[in-house]
């Protein structure tokens, strides 16, 4: 029977409810497939903070390193918001990306031809969408330095740098370009090249790797512009690949063309090995949502979208992943439906429900 070691961090606020029905789905899925799914539990986030005094620790890090994947939840809350606090629960998440060398991060939007009224855009504008979002995880904004905060004779004063290499540029358009030519051969590559040296750099590079790539199509936006064909023509987009504060933004915002973040799954991707599988830490990109935290409305669809992201990509299991999907796909389409996702008519359940009733459709 074949094993695989998993890291589970279900983190904070609605984190370990999601999580909970995805292992209750890949239960099932290894009981479906002759799997053996090996599970070691962290505890990260403003749970790590409150138990351990950091959001990460070196053990789990360490964890993290020795698996095949790692499954998180959610980070944040508002009982450790306080902005001049030394630690906080994001630490968790960006400390686990560099550690692992995370790059890469993959963000699937795809409209439900059954869910085209749950939008706040019109039917029309959303049918036929299907694209991913990739947004470059290790350098921009976040991390660029100096980075620092000071007081001056005028006032305070703030400073971040906004700074990208050629090597980060070149592997986040290979992995853009690679994932193209499995789907429809078009990638949208968003900079703001007319003001950001940074822009005219990463245009630059586009379309030298581009050229690696014939038989892929390769457009440019500037982010302002992007912002709005999102909203204007989200359909004839298929790969778009971006910077990591753009990528940040754009993203949230592709994530309402589905009707609710509830739905939207995440991968974070680094060194892939020649089968094309390697670590990556999977994730919904709706957050901890603490004031629906343990009341059973939390959408689990994202956390467990995220794990059949893992099993193909991590793993290896592309049979097992499009089970899970169909498996959605079907709860869906049988008029089960979160709050979040509730249209009129739907048969609206919780939490736990949901994860039910997609594993029962797993077979």
């Amino acid at each position: 029977m074949p094993s695989f070691k998993i890291l589970v961090t279900p983190g904070d606020g609605i984190g370990p409810e999601v999580m909970e029905e995805a292992l209750k789905t890949l239960g099932r899925v290894q009981r479906m497939f002759g799997h053996e799914f090996e599970y070691d539990e962290e505890t990260i986030g403003g749970a790590g903070i409150d138990k351990y005094g950091v959001a990460l620790r070196p053990e789990t890090v360490a964890k993290a390193k020795a698996s095949r994947a790692v499954l998180f939840g959610a980070v944040g809350g508002p009982k450790w918001d306080d902005p001049k606090a030394i630690v906080r629960p994001e630490d968790a998440i960006l400390g686990m990306r560099k550690q692992l060398g995370l790059f890469a991060n993959l963000r699937p939007v795809r409209v439900h031809p059954l869910m085209l009224s749950d939008s706040t855009l019109k039917p029309e504008v959303l049918e036929g969408t299907d694209m991913v979002v990739i947004r470059e995880l290790t350098g921009g904004l976040y991390f660029g330095q100096p980075k620092k905060r000071w007081e001056s004779a005028s006032g305070r004063q703030g400073v971040d740098t906004l700074r990208y290499s050629e090597k980060e540029i070149v592997r986040i358009m290979h992995v853009a370009f690679q994932l193209a030519r499995q789907r429809r051969k078009k990638v949208t590559s968003v900079d703001k090249a007319n003001v950001l040296r940074t822009g005219q750099l990463w245009r630059e590079i586009a379309v030298e790797v581009g050229k690696e790539y014939p038989d892929v199509a390769l457009e440019h936006l500037l982010v302002d512009a992007a912002a709005m064909q999102l909203l204007r023509r989200p359909a004839s987009f298929d790969v778009m690949v971006t910077e990591n504060m753009f990528g940040d933004i754009l993203t949230d915002e592709a994530a309402m063309l589905a009707g609710s973040m509830g739905m939207m799954p995440s991968a974070s991707l680094g060194k892939r090995r020649k089968d094309g599988t390697g670590i990556g830490l999977y994730e919904p990109i709706h957050g901890s949502a603490p004031d629906i935290a343990g009341q059973g409305k939390a959408n689990p669809l994202a956390m467990i979208l995220s794990a059949a992201m893992m099993l193909r990509l991590s793993l290896g299991l592309e049979a097992e992943a499009a089970a899970i999907e169909e498996a959605v796909d079907a709860a869906i389409r049988d008029g089960y439906r979160t709050p979040d996702i509730a249209g009129t008519g739907a048969h609206v359940v919780n939490t736990t429900k949901m994860g039910d009733l997609v594993a029962e459709r797993l077979g």
